[in-house]
Order: structure tokens, then sequence, then C-alpha cells
């Protein structure tokens, strides 16, 4: 139970003992007014029944509190068989006020006073986008915190939701799940809520569950935080380009109804201030308001790049022929990436260029391994936004895996990758700067060079 229910719970403990003042003061009258005391005692056990349920629904029915509860409910129930007797009524009232101290202090000693932190990551992929948050979380005494993959829907062109996906499977063994099924949030009210996909129903490839949209987790949380799945180029904040090249980014719906949002530098926040300003200043929100709710931390995807070290990765055994020359030594191994933006602006071309990179490496694969991962994204935005383009990728997938000398990677483990490598070679993309990050040695593919 988060901390705001249990302030909540308590909260109505002190509106019950407010009614109960009301209520001496009543019943000490030698002329009372009936119906009024009657009405009084009804809403006092519509509130006690309300956080008995609230508290079950939670901890079950076996517990103090509820039990306190109950006994307040009886003697309220008792307090109307007396109301006419002066002497009688003045005694429950007494009994009442008992029962209130004892329903507060089963609460407080009963409910923790701790935070509870929920994190809702959809791709497997780009939990590391939230990793380390949730590792400060559970390591904190005082915080429960609950990790909650959620499904997601592939989009037709005419915007209807398609296939379903849950990756609860995909995450490491050390993250302990919750399924999203088994966690109530009208119930639970989490005290904070992360989430690392800003789109709600604004992307036209894919979408989470619309219960997950950001304007309808704002019901259930005091405190709705975003952090981005990916890292962009270091801006220049006096470059006046620069915000309109994100924009798209800023003000997705998830920055605009986030209770703060984290970014990867204090450069990057800067844009985001500037941005927002303008974008929702007919709205009057001023640069103060953006100010006090974007925070350039830095980003968690940065904090497992770090940490991620290539002895510590375990290799895949089918790789390790790959990666392995014959007398034992390793060969140098470049990650190569390719983006959803630069397949779609380039088609044709950029299939050309992948089978002239591919031949290039197939011919050096003594010397050196190719690991190829796509952008996680790929096949739900090309299969269905260019459909004939996703076939011809499509073949040229399946050749690579079969010829089998290059490691194929479209598992969750972005960082497994980093770590493995020598050196980065593909378009731009968030891995861009998480290699640079890692003090890997960067090239920028060119689709015009064959």
């Amino acid at each position: 139970m988060s901390r705001a229910v249990r302030q909540q719970l308590l909260s109505m403990t002190g509106s019950l003992e407010k009614a109960n003042r009301v209520l001496k003061d009543s019943v000490s009258r030698t002329v009372i007014h009936e119906e009024g005391v009657l009405q009084l005692l009804a809403d006092c056990q519509d509130t006690a029944i309300l956080m008995g349920t609230e508290i079950e629904e939670v901890y079950g029915e076996r517990t103090d509190s509820v039990a306190r509860l109950e006994e307040y409910c009886e003697s309220l129930y008792e307090m109307t068989l007396v109301v006419k007797h002066p002497i009688k009524r003045k005694e429950m009232q007494k009994a009442l006020a008992n029962h209130l101290r004892k329903i507060r202090r089963a609460i407080s000693d009963e409910i923790p006073d701790r935070l509870e932190v929920v994190f809702l990551p959809y791709k497997a992929s780009m939990w590391d986008s939230l990793e380390s948050v949730w590792m400060a979380a559970d390591k904190d005494g005082d915080c429960d915190a609950y990790v909650i993959p959620i499904p997601y829907y592939d989009k037709s062109p005419d915007g209807s939701f398609k296939e379903i996906h849950y990756e609860g499977e995909e995450y490491p063994d050390y993250v302990p799940i919750t399924h999203y099924k088994e966690y109530d949030f009208t119930k639970r009210n989490p005290d904070i809520i992360f989430i690392h996909n800003p789109y709600d129903d604004y992307n036209y490839v894919t979408s989470v569950d619309p219960f997950f949209y950001t304007k309808n987790l704002k019901n259930f949380t005091n405190k709705l935080v975003y952090i981005p799945y990916f890292v962009l180029a270091e801006p220049n904040p006096d470059d006046p380009d620069v915000g309109k090249n994100i924009e798209h980014f800023i003000t997705a719906p998830g920055v605009l109804y986030a209770d703060q949002v984290i970014v990867q530098s204090e450069n990057m926040r800067k844009i985001y201030v500037d941005v927002l300003t303008e974008y929702t200043k007919e709205h009057g929100f001023t640069r103060k308001y953006w100010e006090n709710r974007i925070l350039g931390l830095g980003s968690p995807k940065m904090d497992k790049v770090l940490s991620t070290q290539k002895e510590n990765v375990e290799i895949p055994e089918e790789w390790r022929r790959m990666i392995e020359k014959e007398n034992g030594e390793q060969k140098k191994i470049i990650l190569y990436n390719n983006s959803v933006t630069a397949l779609l602006q380039n088609e044709d071309k950029m299939i050309r260029k992948m089978k002239d990179v591919f031949r290039i490496f197939e011919e050096n694969k003594e010397e050196v391994a190719l690991l190829w991962r796509p952008h996680p994204l790929i096949k739900a935005t090309i299969e269905s936004m260019r459909p004939e383009l996703w076939i011809q990728y499509q073949r040229l997938v399946e050749w690579y895996q079969k010829e089998g000398w290059g490691i194929y990677d479209d598992t969750a483990d972005l960082d497994r990758a980093i770590a493995l490598c020598d050196a980065y070679y593909g378009d731009h993309s968030s891995l861009v700067q998480l290699c640079q990050e890692a003090g890997k040695p960067v090239m920028i593919q060119d689709v015009e060079v064959i």
C-alpha cells in the first residue's frame, strides 16, 4: 500500500475523530436532534466500511485494523439503539472515542510508512532506461518497488490494433516481475510511477495498452515520472535549430502529463525547457513551470553501459564460434546497427548498402566479427508503413542468419552488445551516444558509398 493511501486512511480516521467530537457535543444536550445524530452515525459507518474495504483489498481480512473498524461499526449500531437514553448514549460516545484511538494505532502499526514505486517498461530491450533507478528504489529500506511490464500492440496503417505483445518473460533473472493483471492501480494508488514510453495514442506503429496512457496513469498517482528510453546526440543549447529537430520527442504526451521528466544532461534540459515554454505559452505555462519539472540528472542507459563489463557478460555458445579464431584469440567485434529512419528514408538504396556491408565483412570474417543489432522497432514500423520494403528486408535477415558467419542479435540485452564490441558502425541512433560514452570508436555509414 502506498504512503499516499496510508495518509488517506489516517486522514479519514481524523474525520471520524472530528465527527465523534461533534457527536459528543450533540449527545450532551438535554434535547438532541435525533435525526441529525442518526445521520452522523450513518456517515461514520459508511466511512469506516470504506476504510476497511481498502485495507482488505491490499492486506486481506485478518488484520487488526479491519478488526478494530468492525468493532467500531458494531458500536455505531449500538449507539443508534440508545440514542434516546442520555446516560447510555454518553457511555457509547466514550466507547466510540476509544475505538477510534485503537483504529489509529492499528493503522499506524500495520500499514508501514513506505513509498510504493511502480516501474512500467513495455519493451524489455528498453529496460536499461529505468534499471538503475529501480535498483536504487529496490535497495531503499523505506520503499516497495514493483516492476510491471505492460502489454503493447502493433498498429495497422488505419490506426487499429493488431497483435498484442507482452515481454514479461524477457527481463533479467534478478528483476522480480509483477504481472500487470495482478496489480490493481485503483486500489493501491502508488506514490510514484516511472514510465519510458511517452507517446500514448500518438505513435503510428505501436501503442501500449490504452489503460497505460499517461493521461490515464495520472489518475492513480501523485507523481508520474518520465525517463526517455533513448539518448540523443548531446545538443548545443545555443543552436536555434536543435529544438526544432527534436520537438516531436519533447512535446509527446508523456512529457506534457508527467510531474517530472529526467533527461540526459543539463544541455538537454535547457532545450526541453525552451521548446516546452514556447509550445505551451498560449495555455499559460511559464518557463518557471517547466524548469521545476525537467531535470537534467542523466540517463540510466548511461549507468547501465558503464556498469556492464566485457568480462562479466554471458556469451552464447553459437556466438563464440563466430568471434574466436582457430587459435583461440578473439576477433575484433564490430557492432552494426541500422535505424528505422535511415531505412525509411533510403529504402532500396539502404538495402543495397547493407548487402555491400555484409559482403565486406564476410570477406574479412577470419579477422573481424560482425554483430548486427537492428533497431527493436524496425519490424513493427517497416511492416506497417512499407510492406514491400519489409519483404526485401526480411529476406536479407533470413539470408544473413542462414549464412551463419555473423551474429544476429535481436535480444533485449543491448548492453551486452556494447560491452562486447570493439567499435560501432551504422546509422545515427541512441547507440552512438552509448558507444561513445563507453569509449568505443564510432563510424557512421554513408548510404551513397558502395
